[in-house]
């Protein structure tokens, strides 16, 4: 095919390079396993594929440009996830989805019908006067690269390539990993932006909130996998004094006794001329599954767990989760670019302190990138919230109480998604996201 010699609108070169990110996570899988369901609550590997191009040609179609239906039924298929909150996961089998080859067929067919239009549009005002679709289009798109990415995070390492396998990166002689707190003194916290403030959002970022927050405590750092440790080693995943009614509930449901990625196993120290402390020579070793290896438990790294597990240490810790005007505040002064754990530049997390440069005005570090950050705000819209026309279901349809809001991102966040008003939210069980905390204390 012959390509345009000319350069690219820069949002169009956005959405390329954003493609790119895409299609690099599915080569890590090994073909014969792309039809393989890593985590219960998403869709099968295969439905992706397909999904991140049929929703680009049904957000384009009849906005941007015309976009003539090629397979109305795949476009259906692939035209929206799924979240289940505790129960009515998915059934499918792999044989109910079309063939791989069907599937890439459609996507390449897609992509290239959207880019012959996107030729067209290349350095003219119609692509100045389309930007908010084609932000929704590339934000899509690198939101995606991180479900991808906790997904297959899931797969087992036999499954996947792992020449990409990185070194842990850890600080020495941390027994009990990082912990401090700094105080935010009493101030005004900005949730959200203006409509006519002329920069991009989704729908649940505008409808700019003053509000007044009281002077309060909170961790300096995020929780590390150290002092999280020290709860399991507690007993607290054995007390329900800890947990909401829900959340034990949902904990002995489940059967779950520790962080989604975490392994224990029992050794004896004995042999190995340790003192366990434990009168039988025994004592528990802890391992995390990083993305392409089982590694000891890196002590200074967050620890990354669903909202109900953050709620309960926090309780056991005698402190709380922040609400998202406290993190809001915490962060006030902090960068949102530059050094970081963010933007794909790692596939695993770093010691908590990695990243000095990147602090808030109050002395609170890392709030962006290395994980996201839990809070204990319900998700629900901003004052005067009007659900994209083209998109009614984005947030709105998480507006049922059952989903918080989690401030800050992640190493496999996208760096122009680092905003403070970006909001992402999750369900209190979902244990998968690469999501962290800290507490506050009055």
């Amino acid at each position: 095919m012959n390509r345009d010699p000319r350069p690219h609108h820069p949002l169009v070169q956005r959405l390329i390079d954003a493609r790119q990110v895409t299609d690099a996570l599915f080569s890590i899988v090994k073909p014969e396993f792309l039809y393989e369901r890593p985590i219960r609550e998403r869709h099968r590997i295969v439905f992706y594929i397909g999904h991140l191009e049929a929703f680009d040609r049904n957000l384009f179609d009849q906005r941007l440009f015309e976009l003539p239906a090629f397979d109305p039924q795949l476009d259906q298929l692939f035209a929206f996830g799924i979240d289940p909150v505790d129960g009515g996961f998915p059934t499918d089998q792999p044989g109910d989805w079309p063939s791989l080859q069907t599937v890439r067929e459609y996507g390449l067919r897609a992509r290239e019908q959207i880019d012959r239009e996107l030729r067209a549009l290349t350095d003219s005002a119609r692509v100045d006067a389309s930007e908010q679709l084609l932000n929704v289009a590339i934000e899509h798109r690198l939101m995606h690269a991180e479900t991808l990415a906790y997904m297959l995070h899931q797969l087992p390492l036999a499954q996947k390539v792992t020449e990409l396998r990185e070194p842990v990166v850890t600080g020495p002689g941390r027994a009990n990993g990082v912990s401090s707190m700094v105080r935010v003194p009493a101030g005004s916290a900005t949730l959200g932006m203006r409509r006519d403030g002329g920069r991009f959002g989704w729908d649940n970022e505008f409808g700019e909130l003053q509000v007044d927050v009281p002077a309060f405590e909170i961790d300096r750092y995020m929780v590390t996998n150290g002092a999280f440790r020290a709860f399991i080693d507690a007993g607290g995943y054995r007390e329900p004094q800890w947990w909401s009614e829900q959340d034990w509930a949902w904990k002995e449901a489940e059967g779950i006794e520790h962080p989604a990625c975490w392994s224990r196993r029992s050794v004896n120290s004995e042999r190995n001329g340790e003192d366990s402390g434990e009168g039988n020579g025994r004592r528990d070793e802890w391992t995390l599954r990083t993305m392409f290896d089982d590694v000891p438990l890196p002590l200074d790294w967050p620890a990354y767990v669903s909202h109900a597990e953050a709620s309960a240490y926090a309780r056991w810790a005698g402190k709380a989760l922040p609400t998202e005007a406290q993190w809001q505040r915490a962060a006030q002064g902090a960068p949102h670019a530059g050094s970081g754990n963010f933007d794909f530049r790692s596939w695993d997390p770093r010691p908590v302190d990695a990243y000095p440069e990147n602090v808030s005005a109050f002395g609170v570090e890392g709030q962006f990138g290395n994980g996201w950050e839990w809070t204990s705000t319900l998700f629900d819209g901003l004052p005067g919230f009007e659900p994209f026309p083209f998109y009614l279901g984005y947030s709105a349809n998480f507006f049922d109480g059952k989903h918080y809001v989690l401030k800050g991102g992640s190493a496999r966040t996208a760096q122009c998604m680092l905003r403070p008003t970006f909001r992402n939210w999750f369900q209190p069980h979902y244990q998968y996201v690469y999501a962290g905390f800290r507490c506050v204390s009055a």
